[in-house]
């Protein structure tokens, strides 16, 4: 009985500690396609700055280019301090109850890099690893942090995502401006009544 007791145990905890991990690997996922997103952006939008800042001093300013303008700056700004908020989230550790964590959490690198040499990093892992109940809570404080750290890294992946839309659009309404400025001249030549219709 005792041996069908603990064989059932193990199964449990086996189930547990499985769908933890699936937990795990999928918000990793979620990190890295977010991480790829915003690397992705903000190469994008540094292509459309060096186009736009290479034609700048071509503008000619009237009140729709010179607000417009302010607005493009902007939301490009914007959209690369949360695109640096994606990619380099501010982390914190939390304290995992009857898990001792003081010289480190050993799951997280910032947490390792505190051990003094690898051996003391491995005799504290394996006394931890030695326990289900505490590699089940070491690994759920893992789940905990990575989903805490997706939830900022959306939030501000949104954010980046609506001012980069405003960016660009705003740039669409300069280069119109811009067209629609050299235009008139050839469109009065052609057609000497608009003139009458623009005034």
């Amino acid at each position: 009985l005792k041996k069908e007791f603990m064989s059932t145990k193990n199964i449990d905890n086996n189930k547990r500690l499985s769908t933890l991990f699936k937990i795990l690997d999928n918000e990793n996922q979620i990190m890295q396609r977010t991480d790829q997103k915003a690397t992705t952006l903000l190469s994008i939008l540094g292509v459309f700055m060096v186009f736009f800042i290479v034609h700048f001093l071509k503008l000619q300013m009237n009140w729709l280019i010179f607000l417009t303008v302010i607005v493009y700056f902007l939301a490009a700004f914007f959209t690369m301090i949360n695109l640096i908020l994606v990619i380099s989230p501010r982390i914190k550790s939390e304290k995992i109850e009857d898990v001792d964590t003081t010289k480190g959490n050993p799951l997280f690198f910032a947490g390792i890099s505190k051990y003094p040499n690898s051996t003391e990093y491995s005799n504290h892992l394996a006394s931890i690893t030695s326990d289900d109940e505490k590699i089940y809570k070491l690994f759920g404080n893992q789940v905990f942090a990575l989903g805490t750290i997706n939830l900022y890294k959306f939030k501000h992946m949104n954010r980046a995502i609506i001012s980069f839309i405003i960016a660009i659009s705003s740039e669409l309404i300069i280069i119109i401006a811009m067209a629609w400025a050299r235009a008139i001249p050839f469109l009065i030549q052609k057609f000497p009544n608009l003139n009458n219709f623009i005034n």
